[in-house]
């Protein structure tokens, strides 16, 4: 997976980087792209030019810059006044947009998937040297067994169904989202559906979910700690505030956490939280790429390590035969259906203004990631 908007660099030059040095190479790369950076202010802007004869495509453009505006309010006041040509947009500011004369959208399905992350689920390595920090069974979605069979797994699997259960992912789809997104059932697997078993569904019901806690044997609730992980999704803050009163609805004490990801980002790395997020993702290429994660050397986590998906994930790293991987996949998307491993609320999808001096790029967007606006050399003035 990559991402297009410049958080990776797909060719690099090993020259470059034994003659200059790791440290201004990270700073100013030969790449390959089709813009070339001139000058930034830091926290203000960047500007870029374009590179002439690219492999690729011309940008129709001779510079681009990039704004940091962290207000929507702003964001709107530039392109209603010509400032800028597009930004990242709230879908509440549709209608807004709309009134500018001349105004047009990108739209794009599935841009990303928003997910409920259980953290503290680190099963390999516990009761030795190797156990993770952050495990720790006395939290409620947290089995002290990791034996799918053995009654303490199957209480706090029953935790988090509840807490599945609890969320009404339509509503949220309906009054937050605008209708811009649909319902998922799984991390990794949103626009891979084909891989999926058939008939599985996150369905809504507090009655059943507020049974399932007492069957779990929390008939008065517990305490969770939940936070949103601000990664460019759109209304994460509000969709995860909802959720929060979903789980207070059925009796869960939530304190919520509104941290800045750079705060939350070190101890998800550092298996060291053990809290529930909101967290946003793109859409994989292939159910596999996603799954990486669950894997105890993976760099991030989602708070999941457990000796079925270190397993089969690895399985599938190294099968070569699509049936044989298509299998591998379908055996991991139904143990985390079954054990409610990292459900998925909805797939979003993107919508982005087009002012009225360009023309609408959609056959030309990137899919890899989409939180944030990419296929700029393919932007055309409008005529």
């Amino acid at each position: 997976m990559a991402f297009p908007f410049g958080g990776a660099t797909w060719v690099s030059s090993k020259k470059q980087s034994d003659e200059m040095g790791e440290e201004e190479v990270d700073r100013n790369i030969a790449a390959t792209g089709p813009w070339e950076f001139l000058e930034e202010g830091s926290a203000q802007f960047w500007k870029m030019g374009a590179v002439q004869d690219h492999w690729r495509q011309t940008p129709d453009f001779e510079e681009l810059v990039f704004w940091e505006i962290p207000e929507e309010s702003a964001r709107i006041a530039g392109f209603q006044t010509g400032q800028l040509d597009t930004f990242v947009m709230a879908f509440d500011s549709i209608a807004t947009v709309e009134d500018v004369p001349g105004a047009k959208f990108v739209t794009v399905p599935q841009a990303g998937a928003m997910n409920l992350n259980f953290y503290g689920n680190f099963y390999v390595g516990v009761g030795t040297d190797e156990e993770q920090p952050g495990y720790d069974s006395d939290l409620a979605w947290v089995s002290s067994n990791s034996d799918v069979d053995s009654p303490e797994w199957i209480s706090a699997r029953k935790v988090r169904e509840a807490m599945s259960l609890a969320i009404d992912r339509q509503s949220i789809i309906d009054n937050l989202l605008l209708g811009f997104a649909k319902p998922a059932i799984l991390e990794s697997y949103t626009g891979n559906e084909d891989v999926l078993p058939p008939g599985l569904e996150w369905k809504y019901d507090p009655v059943r979910a507020k049974e399932l806690l007492v069957e779990a044997g929390y008939p008065d609730g517990f305490t969770a700690t939940l936070t949103t992980s601000k990664r460019g999704a759109p209304a994460e803050d509000a969709v995860c505030e909802a959720v929060a009163s979903m789980f207070e609805a059925i009796g869960v004490d939530v304190q919520f956490q509104n941290l800045p990801y750079s705060t939350l980002r070190p101890t998800i790395v550092g298996r060291t939280y053990n809290g529930l997020t909101c967290h946003g993702i793109p859409i994989r290429t292939e159910p596999i790429v996603g799954l990486n994660i669950h894997l105890r050397a993976s760099a991030f986590t989602h708070g999941w390590e457990h000796q079925f998906l270190e397993d089969k994930i690895n399985l599938g790293n190294n099968t070569i035969d699509p049936v044989a991987l298509d299998t591998i996949q379908r055996d991991v998307a139904q143990f985390m259906f079954d054990e409610v491993v990292q459900p998925a609320l909805y797939s979003w999808d993107a919508v982005w203004p087009v002012g009225p001096r360009i023309e609408e790029w959609t056959e030309f967007v990137k899919h890899t990631d989409t939180r944030n606006i990419n296929g700029f050399e393919f932007m055309r003035h409008r005529r």
